[in-house]
Order: C-alpha cells, then sequence, then structure tokens
C-alpha cells in the first residue's frame, strides 16, 4: 500500500475508532476492486461510477468476500 493510501486507511480508523489492520486490503481485494472500478468507468460510461460502486461493495461487505460482491456488477443490468 503506497504512503497516501496507508495514511488514508489510518485516519479512517482513527474516526472509526477501529485498528489499522481491520481496513488493509489484500493484492488479491486491491485487484478486484481497481478491475471493478475499471469495468464501473467503461460499461457506465461515467468515471464517478467507479468509486461510487466501489464504496457500495465496502458498505456491502460483512460476511461476504469483496471478490463475490464484485461478481454480481458485471451480471447487473444497465
Amino acid at each position: 500500500m503506497d504512503p497516501w493510501l496507508s495514511n488514508a486507511r489510518d485516519a479512517l480508523a482513527s474516526v472509526a475508532g477501529i485498528e489499522a489492520s481491520e481496513l488493509e486490503l489484500s493484492d488479491a481485494d486491491t485487484r478486484t476492486l481497481l478491475d471493478l472500478a475499471r469495468i464501473a468507468a467503461h460499461v457506465s460510461g461515467e468515471r464517478t461510477n467507479a468509486p461510487l460502486v466501489c464504496y457500495l461493495v465496502g458498505r456491502a461487505q460483512g460476511t461476504h468476500r469483496i471478490d463475490e460482491l464484485a461478481a454480481a456488477v458485471p451480471r447487473s443490468k444497465s
């Protein structure tokens, strides 16, 4: 994780009252989210959909893995 993202993670963890380790992104999760953002921007034609769909995946995450949730997006209808 690059320094800017690490600092952002630490700040978010502090505000949320959780350990920064709870917000760690694995290499696989990073690839999944970046691919999801690419799909959202290109398929929808709106670059602003990329961070928003990643946010929605984050909100939906609980007992589901990021890759399971992200797989639902390309199956959604436009």
